[in-house]
This record gives C-alpha cells, sequence and structure tokens, in this order.
C-alpha cells in the first residue's frame, strides 16, 4: 500500500486548521486541543514545518505560528516534503544515479513517469482545497490526465 505516514497527514490536518484562521497566530497548544492531536505530536509536526519554510514563528504573548505564504500558494506536495521528503515513488525517480540497479533495471524511466505524475497531482492541490471543509464535486478534471506515460512522449 503506498501511504503517507501518520505525521505527514497531522502536519496536513494542522496546516488546514490555520490556514481556516490565517489572520490569527496560533499556539501549539490551542493547535493541539483544536485538532485533538498530543501536544508534543503537534509540536514536532509544527516544528518541521517551520524548518520547511511553510510557517513563521514568532515568540512572546502575541507569538504562535502563522503560515509563511498564503494558502493558496502552499501544496500537499510541500506539506509532503516538509515532513517525508521528495516525492519520489523510488530512490531512482528521486535523483539520477541513486540505484546500484540502473544499468540492468529496465523500468528506472516508468517509474520517473510515474513520480512525475504523483508529483504533479500533488503539486496541484493547494492547503486552501485542503482546509476548505465542503465536499469536492465530481467529476474532477485532474491535471494528472494531460501527463502522457506513454513511452511516444518520452
Amino acid at each position: 500500500m503506498l501511504k503517507l505516514s501518520r505525521l505527514t497527514d497531522y502536519a496536513a490536518v494542522v496546516m488546514a486548521q490555520i490556514a481556516r484562521h490565517s489572520q490569527a497566530s496560533h499556539a501549539a497548544a490551542e493547535l493541539a486541543e483544536a485538532v485533538q492531536l498530543p501536544h508534543p505530536t503537534v509540536s514536532k509536526t509544527l516544528k518541521m514545518l517551520v524548518r520547511a519554510g511553510l510557517l513563521v514563528s514568532q515568540r512572546g504573548a502575541q507569538g504562535g505560528y502563522r503560515l509563511a505564504r498564503p494558502a493558496s500558494q502552499i501544496t500537499a506536495a510541500d506539506i509532503i516534503a516538509a515532513i517525508e521528503g521528495p516525492v519520489a515513488m523510488t530512490e531512482c525517480s528521486q535523483a539520477e544515479g541513486d540505484c546500484e540497479l540502473v544499468a540492468t533495471c529496465g523500468v528506472a524511466d516508468n517509474w520517473q513517469r510515474v513520480s512525475l505524475a504523483m508529483r504533479t497531482l500533488l503539486e496541484s492541490v493547494t492547503l486552501a482545497h485542503l482546509a476548505d471543509t465542503a465536499p469536492i464535486k465530481l467529476p474532477v478534471q485532474l491535471p494528472i490526465q494531460t501527463i502522457s506515460l506513454s513511452a511516444a512522449s518520452a
């Protein structure tokens, strides 16, 4: 099963909570209570999101956490990368030369196409989308439908 870590899921939940109330600064304890997650987990997640440049933090009585840029300019791919690292299906689709089997594998190009499609899809979903509590209306035109995965287009 292709699955994001729990911490990545929590990061998206916390980011969505901040995005829904983007005019205010948010304390870690307040966020933990609002999203019903343990305070240490929320604190750890917030630090990772600050390190990735998705949040800014300010100390003091009026301090807290805020989005580093508008929710419409933060993508699902950004949130995933902040917690998990670069979005890639395999080692070879993350960076050239990271695989010992590259000379004999024969599927690396195809995994790179799949990774590109996944990255493109995740980059098309913004934090504003994630924070919107209205259900998505189907059918949805996905950007993936514009990516050709055929060998002829490579």
